[in-house]
């Protein structure tokens, strides 16, 4: 159950001028809003901003930068193994293709390759989704290409096979490149 947190003060002034200036919708019926006393409370303290440095149109970045660079999340399998894969030296042991699939037999279809794979004792297998379609007719509604590209990820994340992957990777370009992945299974147990 989520809790309702207390208005400060600035909104309930703020909430209590948007009351005055609302139009009732059944204006026979009177409805007054009363606003809270307010309560004594110290004001937070002013957390001063650090001064703005001068900027010149064309000038590049400052080499001070306060914000730290994200940190790749590293790999859950052996480092050295890793970068075979990621560079293609690997060579996958079974493969799936869903070109020409739709999503609702695709996912389905990789359900089964990838339990059919662990139980098989396979370790690394390549699924292949396609770069997607161009784009179709010019319309409206703009829309991204390549939904399989896109969810063949999310799915391997989720169970029932989220278990099951040790790790994926884009796939090296012998074996398919942006339009395929790799992915390492887990040993069985």
């Amino acid at each position: 159950m989520t809790r309702k947190r207390k208005l400060r003060r600035d909104e309930e002034e703020l909430w209590a001028r948007v009351a005055q200036t609302a139009v009732p919708l059944n204006p026979e019926r009177k409805v007054i809003f009363d606003a809270p006393p307010p309560e004594a409370k110290p004001a937070p303290p002013d957390v001063a901003a650090p001064p703005l440095q001068p900027f010149e149109i064309g000038a590049g970045p400052r080499s001070e930068s306060k914000i730290p660079a994200p940190k790749k999340p590293s790999p859950a399998m052996d480092a050295k193994a890793y970068r075979k894969l990621t560079r293609g030296k690997l060579k996958p042991e079974a493969r799936l293709d869903l070109h020409g699939l739709t999503v609702d037999r695709a996912h389905p279809a990789l359900i089964r390759f990838i339990l059919g794979s662990h139980a098989k004792g396979l370790r690394l297998v390549l699924v292949i989704t396609g770069k997607g379609e161009g784009p179709g007719e010019p319309g409206p509604i703009p829309y991204q290409r390549g939904i399989l590209r896109r969810q063949v990820p999310h799915w391997l994340a989720q169970a029932p096979l989220g278990p099951l992957v040790l790790e994926t990777a884009p796939a090296g370009r012998r074996h398919g490149g942006e339009g395929a992945l790799y992915v390492y299974l887990r040993r069985q147990r």
